[in-house]
């Protein structure tokens, strides 16, 4: 069995699918770890790390026949469909593959008669916790959000008592108490901030709480919904809590949004008018920028100026925390590789949850309804 590694080729794009100190778990699975010469360059993974791990370096110009002759490829985003239709009939394509927009990465897999795995799918369930790379890349997002916060504010975050008085501790608000509201939360504490925190899903309270953050309550039905995620509110429902949060946002130094909806787009939750009610020289951090933002007018991988308010828009976060990113990655690249590395074969089992869950392509055959769509509606 042949694993291929390519580098990626998404402007911006600074991770890498495998790190070398995980090449060993795939050749005890079996596979002949084959990467692209300069794959891990921006992730400060050198060509000799790999070799000296095991795996065999590629050149560039060898990768068309890499391509053609690898079992799996494992990547961080989808493969082109340059890239795609050269597999060959069987093999299996590993990435945040998109069902909905990444349709030239899905016709290059129909074409090719390959398999596509989207970790943007994989279940959310226990036997698939190490496979769900959206838990392990939103991890580094949030630490990261705070991190952006606490650089661009013109204060402090910790509270600090000194000979010339006393300065309070900065005030930061999360919205979205997910994985990576959690991981915002923990870090602005780490860093001394005053933490409070809402999310629609009332089971979130705790969570929030043992973080020793302050968890703020609105007078609304909760909304829970399946896998751990919140339920699409109405807009009636949206407007109250937006009325409802604004004071919250006013006396907030950071608010930092973290709210998502899995292949739909971000909900708004801050007007323009709420970041223009915030203090002169707050720091508004909406992660959720690239999928349409919670926040009104954000720009993804954009720093704009709303008033006096700093607006800072998230674009692939996790590139920017490459090292630990790729580290992590990889493990999720590992996890799901071991269900279809069997006896020295890749072979593909539709009945498990897992890949049934997470497949866009098996074989050449579009198994993901919204990619069929999408297709249709290309055609």
């Amino acid at each position: 069995m042949r694993l291929l590694v390519p580098r990626e080729t998404r402007p911006g794009e600074r991770r890498v699918a495998v790190v070398p100190s995980v090449v060993g778990k795939f050749k005890q699975l079996g596979f002949e770890v084959l990467v692209e010469s300069g794959a891990g360059d921006l992730a400060f993974a050198s060509d000799g790390d790999y070799s000296a791990a095991g795996a065999l370096v590629v050149p560039t110009s060898g990768l068309d026949d890499a391509l053609a002759a690898s079992d799996v490829i494992a990547s961080v985003r989808p493969l082109e469909y340059g890239r795609a239709k050269r597999l060959k009939p069987g093999a299996v394509a590993v990435s945040f593959l998109s069902p909905g927009t990444d349709i030239d990465t899905v016709r290059g897999l129909q074409d090719a008669g390959a398999t596509g795995l989207s970790f943007d799918l994989v279940p959310r369930i226990s036997r698939a916790q190490s496979m769900d790379a959206l838990t392990s890349q939103a991890l580094v997002t949030g630490y990261r959000a705070s991190l952006v916060a606490a650089d661009r504010l013109p204060k402090f975050f910790p509270l600090f008592m000194t000979a010339a008085g006393t300065i309070q501790p900065a005030r930061v608000l999360v919205l979205g108490a997910g994985v990576a509201g959690l991981q915002a939360i923990a870090t602005a504490k780490r860093l001394g901030a005053r933490v409070s925190a809402y999310d629609v899903r009332a089971a979130s309270a705790d969570e929030v709480r043992s973080m020793g953050a302050t968890f703020i309550t609105l007078d609304l039905d909760a909304l829970e919904g399946a896998g751990g995620y919140a339920r699409e509110m109405t807009e009636d429902r949206a407007q109250r809590q937006r009325e409802l949060l604004s004071p919250h946002i006013a006396e907030s130094d950071v608010l930092i949004t973290t709210a998502a909806l899995p292949g739909r787009q971000a909900p708004l939750l801050v007007t323009r008018q709420m970041v223009e009610g915030m203090r002169p020289g707050s720091v508004v951090v909406d992660l959720a920028s690239e999928t349409g933002g919670n926040v009104e007018g954000s720009r993804p991988g954009e720093e704009i100026l709303v008033g006096e308010v700093l607006v800072w828009g998230a674009k692939d976060v996790p590139s920017e925390m490459p090292v630990h990113a790729s580290q992590l990655y990889s493990m999720n690249v590992y996890s799901l590789l071991t269900l279809v590395a069997q006896d020295g074969n890749v072979v593909v089992d539709a009945s498990d949850e897992i890949i049934a869950g997470s497949a866009v392509v098996l074989n050449g055959d579009v198994c993901n309804d919204v990619a069929q769509a999408a297709l249709q509606g290309g055609s």
